[in-house]
């Protein structure tokens, strides 16, 4: 029986795209990569299982740019998946965030339907590592089994959840979206474009 569900918030709630569309236009500002050019090598990156942005970075023998969190947005149906979601799960929050996440989940309009947030600059470790995971259902006071794991990324989100014995759900949009599975804890349990799937799939009693 699921109890609790937990959100990434990048590219599962919240829409980074401006932001990188910033960051990548401030990376190749200057040099003889035009913003395409990067982006195409970004999912080349992740076709092959590195880190899109940073791989890219080093391959491109560029520079980071710096990171505008002011052009994040919530998806325009994460309120209404979430107050849908509300009083029938508890729903928290997992997510490898600067300090102040549960402030801009306030600014969102989203907070009020999240019972738990944690996040890894509060606590101090950040995702892969399952301790993150693990405090989350500690404080949710929640067996791994009674818990689903909702995020973009099959080795930050799936892969720890599942060692939990989470139920895992991985959103393909964000950069991260053309990463495959390197092992059978990558492999998560449901695949969807968009959490609003989410609500279908809780429907027919997975």
């Amino acid at each position: 029986m699921i109890k609790w569900i937990f959100f990434d918030v990048g590219s599962t709630l919240v829409d980074e795209s401006k932001a990188w569309e910033k960051r990548v236009s401030d990376t190749v500002k200057g040099s003889n990569i035009s913003v395409s050019e990067f982006y195409k090598l970004m999912d080349d990156c992740a076709l092959k299982n590195l880190i899109p942005y940073d791989d890219a970075v080093i391959i491109s023998g560029l520079n980071r740019a710096e990171w505008h969190s002011e052009l994040e947005m919530p998806y325009k149906y994460s309120e209404n998946v979430l107050s849908q979601l509300y009083g029938k799960y508890k729903i928290g929050v997992i997510a490898n965030q600067p300090l102040g996440t549960q402030k801009r989940l306030e600014k969102y309009g989203l907070a009020k339907y999240i019972s738990l947030v944690i996040s890894s600059a509060e606590e101090g470790v950040s995702k892969p590592d399952i301790r993150l995971f693990q405090k989350a259902l500690e404080k949710a006071d929640c067996k791994g089994e009674n818990a689903v794991m909702v995020g973009d990324r099959v080795d930050n989100d799936v892969a720890p959840a599942k060692k939990l014995g989470m139920k895992t759900v991985c959103v393909k949009q964000g950069i991260h979206k053309l990463n495959t599975p390197k092992n059978e804890f990558e492999v998560p349990d449901y695949t969807v474009d968009t959490i609003e799937e989410l609500l279908n799939i809780l429907k027919e009693g997975h």
